[in-house]
């Protein structure tokens, strides 16, 4: 499957993962991370209820806080 992520296109072997399993397969590993699925905020509560398929758009942002 193929999908947008963080606005370059990804190949993935697979139909449907998990935000949770794609996370752990794209090695996003950062404990502060904002993740929206074509435009829906997805909380971390439902990284393993909410589904990436093929041609899904997805942004991954890690928050950095400093001064």
């Amino acid at each position: 499957m193929k999908i947008t992520l963080n606005n370059s296109e990804v190949s993935m072997s697979g139909e449907t993962f998990s935000v949770r399993q794609m996370l752990e397969l794209m090695k996003f590993t950062f404990p502060m991370i904002v993740v929206k699925v074509n435009g829906h905020l997805v909380s971390k509560e439902e990284y393993d209820r909410v589904f990436v398929g093929d041609g899904d758009s997805v942004e991954a942002i890690h928050l950095i806080s400093g001064g």
